[in-house]
């Protein structure tokens, strides 16, 4: 499996182009591989494979994290559709904390991003039934699951819509803001 690994502006955020091979009959990837992710310096252990699917250009989904002892490192992919992912540095003792890093993810691009621990994840989607697959580093643990408002003028994040263009759940409206969480990251 070949890979293409690309650091964004916070380095530990890492957007990922496995390789697509395709002819006449359509294309196969490889878009994990546990060997292939850890001779790249990605050696995480994931347990778990999400799905959802957002109808509806400008849903938005974030912030989003899951506290100690049950944090989880994220691998994002789009199966159909575009979105903007965010992630947000919530380690207090790094030197972006509270700074945003985000890149487009797409189907089209085939790309993916790993979401480390100790960041807030958000997406909004760009097109239309647009579906993720995500895998995770820990079990889903309602009890440790916490959020940061998505428009905190703190963190300032440009996102793609007007407020009034998004759809958000009424969980997400209500997360606290930045200056209000205890990450314990």
């Amino acid at each position: 499996m070949s890979l293409d690994v690309q650091p964004l502006a916070i380095p530990e955020v890492k957007v990922i182009s496995p390789k697509k091979h395709g002819d006449s009959r359509g294309f196969f990837s490889e878009t994990y591989a546990k060997k292939a992710f850890a001779e790249a310096g990605i050696d995480l252990d994931f347990v778990q494979d999400n799905h959802s699917l957002s109808p509806q250009v400008g849903t938005l989904r974030g912030l989003h994290y899951q506290g100690h002892p049950f944090a989880q490192d994220k691998l994002v992919r789009v199966v159909s559709g575009r979105i903007l992912d965010v992630a947000v540095d919530l380690r207090r003792n790094s030197p972006t904390y509270g700074k945003w890093v985000s890149a487009e993810i797409s189907a089209d691009r085939w790309n993916q991003i790993l979401v480390p621990i100790g960041f807030a994840h958000g997406i909004c989607t760009l097109e239309p039934d647009t579906q993720l697959i995500y895998k995770v580093t820990n079990y889903y643990a309602p009890q440790h699951d916490f959020g940061i408002r998505w428009n905190d003028p703190a963190l300032g994040i440009e996102w793609p819509f007007a407020e009034d263009r998004l759809l958000l759940s009424d969980k997400d409206k209500k997360q606290p803001f930045l200056k209000d969480v205890v990450s314990g990251f």
